[in-house]
């Protein structure tokens, strides 16, 4: 079951948002943040994260020079049941959560899994030690809802993946040390958004008028017409031609030109749908690789070290193609 959501967050991953780097005060910043929240058999709150940590700098990462700390990741007070589910990543932990001891080289992003369970009835406070770009949390449909405090929250309905609905919620730019709290209710589902409203139609009805013509066009203009080059037509019959004429040019011009803009259109929506059904061949390909990997771990096929070095690649080629994709779902 931990495998299964582990390779769940990593596949959200590459609808991952990418809206610029940190701050520059901070070398290190969390681009996303994915928290999975659903109720424990023993009525306490299964936490379960997948979290980017960036490196924005150009140089190996070591640490903020205390101690042999190189991330330093809280968990919530009183938080339980600790598990962290990257064996292949060095961490300990401390009083307020754990540590990675793992240098970060320039520009490279580590993934955390970990999870941890929360008493039930009590508040989830949360607090980051680096800045979050963007914090998704997701609760499985039918158990329960998020109400948020002290931050500005985005309800994003419901939406399916791996055959599983999610009810979804975002919080963009936190602040390092910037607290707040999320309330789970497992009993409380959210409400059913409705979209469109009844709009009340108008008739309008005209009646009919009738107008007088002038009885005769002003002397002036009669004037000018008789000492013009064009005095030998009929101004009516002239003025009728003129029109034609310009009503002529503009259809073709607009039926041309909108006969270009169309195909361009479509030249460029079959591209880009070449392009998107490529990456997402590439997104299913890497996954199933993933998982066969892991099968052949547990069933002892292959030694560790082979398996982290085909692991850690399978993840960076999984990386490249999300940024690859960030065009086609921001």
């Amino acid at each position: 079951m931990i495998k299964k959501v582990t390779l769940f967050l990593l596949g959200l991953l590459l609808f991952m948002p990418l809206n610029g780097m940190a701050a520059a005060e901070s070398v290190i910043s969390v681009d996303m943040h994915y928290l999975v929240v659903s109720p424990a058999e023993d009525g306490s709150t299964n936490m379960m994260n997948m979290v980017n940590f960036t490196n924005t700098s150009i140089e190996v990462f070591n640490g903020a020079g205390e101690g042999e700390a190189v991330l330093n990741v809280t968990i919530p007070t009183g938080a339980t049941g600790f598990t962290f589910l990257d064996n292949k990543i060095a961490q300990k932990q401390v009083e307020t959560g754990f540590i990675t001891t793992d240098p970060i080289p320039a520009n490279q992003t580590v993934v955390l899994p970990y999870s941890y369970r929360i008493a039930k009835g009590k508040e989830i406070n949360l607090s980051f030690d680096y800045p979050v770009q963007m914090m998704q949390i997701l609760v499985p449909e039918g158990m329960g809802s998020i109400e948020f405090e002290n931050v500005t929250a985005t309800n994003q309905g419901l939406f399916k993946m791996d055959d599983q609905n999610y009810q979804g919620y975002s919080v963009e730019g936190i602040q390092a040390k910037q607290a707040f709290t999320m309330i789970y209710d497992k009993d409380k589902q959210p409400a059913l958004k409705t979209q469109g409203s009844s709009e009340q139609g108008v008739s309008e009805t005209s009646g009919n008028v009738t107008k007088t013509a002038p009885a005769f066009h002003n002397p002036g203009h009669l004037r000018m017409w008789a000492q013009s080059p064009l005095r030998s037509w009929d101004p009516h019959v002239f003025l009728i031609v003129m029109a034609a004429i310009i009503i002529a040019a503009l259809s073709y011009f607009t039926y041309f030109r909108m006969k270009a803009i169309a195909e361009e259109k479509r030249l460029s929506a079959d591209k880009e749908e070449n392009v998107f059904k490529s990456l997402m061949a590439k997104q299913k390909a890497i996954m199933d690789r993933i998982l066969e990997l892991e099968e052949n771990f547990d069933e002892g096929n292959m030694s560790e070290e082979d398996y982290q070095a085909k692991l850690s690649a399978y993840k960076q080629h999984l990386v490249q193609v999300k940024m690859n994709l960030r065009q086609f779902v921001e």
